[in-house]
């Protein structure tokens, strides 16, 4: 763990409130975009990374300092992002946030070469749908495929954040990407 990171831990453990304010500062962003790949609304995804450092906050006795840090807190908001899932009914309404909307877009990390006009609409299209495809995903799919495409986390740390064996998210992972890919060309037809 970074020697920054064990500090502030430390300090929060303390009980030091600003520590931990620079705590949610180096992670919030990363925390929200986790919750809002798996819920795809940036309303719930606010909430569940705020509850997420609140959990963080009122269990940092129980974090192991032998341990990153960041994977025990990613570990807290995709359970509660899981939970929250679990416990929501499917809500399909026409005013619903559009996917990337707001500037987010699956790829937006991705360098491409110039396009032409159509090309990068096309290209928009294709990316909306997937993240709404990724959405339709049962959880525990969405959740392996969000963390090692979106969030490019490695097997191991998907293996420690979701407290499963690697070759269970492998697994997940490519029952994943096969009801992606199903359900992309369902729709191509």
């Amino acid at each position: 763990m970074d020697i920054t990171i064990k500090r502030l831990v430390r300090l929060v453990k303390k009980g030091d409130q600003k520590a931990f304010e620079e705590l949610v500062d180096i992670y919030k962003d990363k925390v929200y975009h986790i919750c809002y790949r798996m819920l795809g609304n940036s309303h719930e995804a606010e909430d569940m990374a705020q509850e997420a450092f609140l959990r963080a906050y009122m269990h940092i006795e129980r974090f192991n300092e032998e341990h990153k840090f960041s994977t025990w807190l990613y570990r807290i908001a995709t359970n509660l992002t899981i939970d929250r899932l679990r416990k929501k009914k499917p809500d399909y309404y026409l005013d619903a946030e559009v996917a990337g909307s707001d500037g987010l877009t699956l790829y937006s990390q991705v360098a491409v070469a110039e396009q032409l006009p159509e090309e990068k609409i096309e290209t928009f299209e294709l990316q909306d749908r997937i993240q709404v495809e990724i959405l339709q995903l049962p959880p525990k799919y969405r959740s392996a495929i969000t963390l090692k495409y979106l969030e490019e986390l490695s097997l191991k740390e998907i293996s420690n954040i979701l407290q499963i064996p690697v070759s269970t998210v492998k697994t997940r992972i490519h029952r994943g990407r096969e009801a992606l890919r199903k359900r992309l060309n369902d729709l191509d037809c």
